[in-house]
């Protein structure tokens, strides 16, 4: 599988989980363009350090520090056959300067309707001894400890349906550019993990 894959959803629509899962399938590495700038301003490289300038002033990295780094992290032996990038690009600027350094051979939009986010992330709950994180509906937990779980300050309605209302601004038209170069792949991701899961495997065995 030559080539780098990228991997876009809503809040709640379990790409963590499904980035896992696409690693393990394809051996590439997944990369995260904060884990990067956090690697890169603590090795002390040239675009580590201009970047930490503008982190330290509260300002946003500019696209073409980022896209510096990830071309200098696609150089690396492990990336020789493309990587996983997750949640970038989120514009379609940053998709064309991404397509100067990299080969996408596949876009994985996992899609949820906002009702069902609203409902996955609402009724999350944490215990805050373990750091475990249950669901009202979905995975109730013990009835031992539901007296100490505690819901996260942004898991709430309102918060949610902003994330979600920000996210459809800018992906829509990012998924209409990748779908216009024949690369993008629409997941139905209200449904269980695993049927999620196959469904991506089958799409990028489909997109080579």
């Amino acid at each position: 599988m030559s080539g780098s894959v990228v991997l876009f959803g809503p809040p709640g629509a379990g790409k963590g989980t499904q980035a896992g899962r696409i690693v393990v399938r394809t051996g590439k590495p997944q990369i995260s363009t904060g884990d990067m700038l956090r690697a890169a301003v603590a090795a002390g490289s040239e675009l580590g350090m201009e970047a930490k300038g503008y982190v330290d002033a509260g300002l946003l990295v500019p696209d073409v520090i980022i896209i510096g780094l990830i071309a200098e992290r696609l150089q690396d032996d492990d990336a020789s056959s493309g990587v996983l990038f997750d949640g970038y690009p989120r514009t379609i600027p940053q998709a064309e300067a991404l397509s100067k350094v990299a080969e996408v051979y596949a876009v994985i939009s996992i899609e949820v309707p906002d009702d069902a986010v609203v409902e996955r992330i609402v009724g999350r709950r944490m215990d805050p001894e373990t750091g475990d994180i249950y669901h009202v509906a979905f995975n109730p937990a013990p009835s031992g400890i539901s007296s100490r779980l505690i819901q996260r300050e942004d898991d709430n309605e309102q918060t949610v349906r902003k994330r979600l209302s920000a996210y459809h601004q800018q992906t829509a038209p990012l998924a209409d550019w990748y779908a216009q170069k024949g690369l993008l792949v629409r997941i139905d991701g209200d449904r269980s993990i695993d049927e999620v899961g196959m469904a991506i495997e089958e799409a990028l065995s489909g997109a080579l």
